[in-house]
């Protein structure tokens, strides 16, 4: 029985020692050298400091090796890492770090001087130094043998609502079981290309780094850059024969909208996973007509539940404005729907709120006792014994062949004029609309008016005119605004909280 991560990299270098691993901008690293870089940081940090173990570890992060060798040395040196972002504003930075404590902080040296400008910083240790450091192979495995499978790979810190950001903590087993499922299912070898889009202080690319590990496939660091340029994007993908990506939905919508496949496509992908916000047939239909042959795959799941918890793999036609579904469970979890009143959902077309149990569910929030207990929760079917469910404050409905759709947030139900309005629904069918390339549907509380900003080429008659066919009356905004471009967070998501502040600065 696997109980370390680090497993998947130790058999795949004795496998594949000569196999390029990891290519960045800069490097093209093989398994052998993955291996002992990672062993020679986790050896630096042994050495700093010998008693430290299960204790956290910050890595600021850029898009290079270096940041995925950091992990692999912190989980050498018998600790967990939480990666940052090494662009965030110095502001949240401290405020990461003062909730975090971490016994270090490593970062490549030209990130050093954000580090030291800080007022109160943890003892930094330097990328470029720590990987030319003797590995010390008795230290290592002594430690090796005192790591359990509950113990944590990672802390990822999202932005929770009241501003102050949750670590999710996630264990040794969670990332195991979602590699091997991940592995299995979708049939995964040592001979495919895997094109990094995600952060990676983003939990999708959770998935990147160890399905490359355990099968021994090549993971491709796309520049971030090449996503604003997409011509260049699609030359990148053939150049490293790419043949599976795992991206956010809003690259795959840009992508789509951006018409390039008329003039160029991707000749080497046969994988396509997307995940991270509702997908809807119009975008799907645009990659199916010039990639008919490839496997789609919607994937769904928060921080809080190792990336995954259920999966839709396409097999089926859909109509523009319908919402591709995020289907069923994934492997060793439950996701189950509940009403207001905590009962079960088993009928078709009722929403209720989704929650998860099995071994994806994280060990909960870092040092916040408070808000780990309001959504990791006893099971309500369940008093019998500890039951543990994650309440994801997402709604999703059952489709009539047993799938789970994605309906939106909890709170983005909205009572407006007596009604009570899921605010997805008027997303969809805006976004169904010729013209409308994406949209953001939200609530002026003050005035009590629903608002709809969209980025497209028609104009705001039409799209009114068109969601009148769609629409009850009470679900029309008062407000429909055209933008020439949405704002995107740094996981690739259209930032809605951006867009609302943008939007009460000009109002209130």
């Amino acid at each position: 029985m696997q109980i370390n991560v680090l497993d998947y990299l130790e058999k795949t270098a004795a496998k594949y020692p000569g196999k390029i691993a990891i290519i960045d901008e800069q490097n093209r690293i093989k398994f052998s050298e993955l291996k002992m870089l990672a062993k020679a940081a986790g050896s630096a940090l042994i050495a700093e400091k010998p008693a430290a173990i299960r204790s956290p570890v910050a890595v600021l992060v850029n898009r290079t090796a270096a940041a995925i060798i950091s992990f692999l040395g912190v989980l050498y040196s018998g600790n967990y890492y939480a990666p940052i972002d090494a662009r965030v504003p110095k502001q949240r930075l401290q405020l990461l770090l003062d909730d975090l404590k971490p016994s270090f902080v490593i970062c490549e040296k030209k990130d050093l001087e954000l580090l030291e400008s800080l007022d109160n910083s943890p003892p930094c240790l330097v990328y470029e130094d720590i990987i030319h450091s003797q590995v010390n192979d008795r230290a290592l495995a002594e430690i090796r043998k005192r790591i359990i499978d509950l113990d944590p790979v990672y802390i990822l810190y999202t932005s929770g609502s009241t501003g102050i950001p949750k670590g999710t903590v996630v264990p040794q087993r969670s990332v195991i079981d979602l590699t091997e499922w991940l592995a299995s299912t979708f049939d995964f070898a040592s001979d495919e290309v895997m094109g990094n889009q995600t952060p990676f202080y983003f939990d999708a690319s959770v998935k990147d780094i160890y399905l490359c590990l355990k099968t021994g496939m090549t993971m491709v660091i796309i520049p971030q850059k090449l996503f604003m340029f997409p011509l260049l994007l699609l030359d990148y993908l053939n150049e490293h024969r790419v043949t599976t990506i795992l991206w956010a939905t809003s690259t795959f919508v840009l992508l789509a909208n951006s018409k390039v496949f008329a003039q160029k496509k991707p000749l080497y992908l046969k994988k396509i996973f997307f995940a991270g916000e509702a997908m809807y047939g119009k975008y799907l239909n645009i990659w199916r007509k010039y990639f008919p042959q490839a496997m789609y795959v919607n994937l769904y799941g928060p921080t809080e539940v190792t990336v995954d918890c259920t999966y839709y793999i396409v097999d089926r036609e859909f109509a523009d404005d319908e919402p591709v579904p995020i289907g069923r469970a994934c492997r060793n979890m439950e996701v189950f729907l509940l009403d207001e009143n905590n009962r079960l959902i088993t009928a078709s077309g009722k929403a209720g709120e989704i929650c998860v149990r099995g071994t994806g569910v994280a060990l909960g929030y870092y040092r916040d006792p408070k808000r780990t207990a309001e959504v990791f929760v006893q099971n309500p079917l369940n008093s019998d014994y500890r039951d543990l469910v994650y309440r994801t404050g997402d709604i999703a409905r059952l489709n009539e062949y047993g799938e789970l759709v994605f309906c939106g947030r909890k709170d983005e139900q909205v009572k407006h004029q007596g009604n009570r309005i899921e605010l997805g629904e008027i997303e969809r069918a805006a976004c169904s609309q010729e013209g409308v390339e994406a949209c953001v549907c939200f609530y002026d509380e003050k005035n009590k008016r629903i608002v709809l900003q969209y980025v497209g080429h028609t104009g705001e008659v039409p799209l009114l005119r068109g969601l009148r066919e769609r629409l009850p009356r009470y679900m029309l905004p008062a407000v429909i605004e055209r933008r020439q471009e949405f704002p995107y967070n740094a996981n690739g998501k259209i930032d809605r909280r951006k867009i609302m502040e943008i939007y009460y600065g000009k109002n209130n």
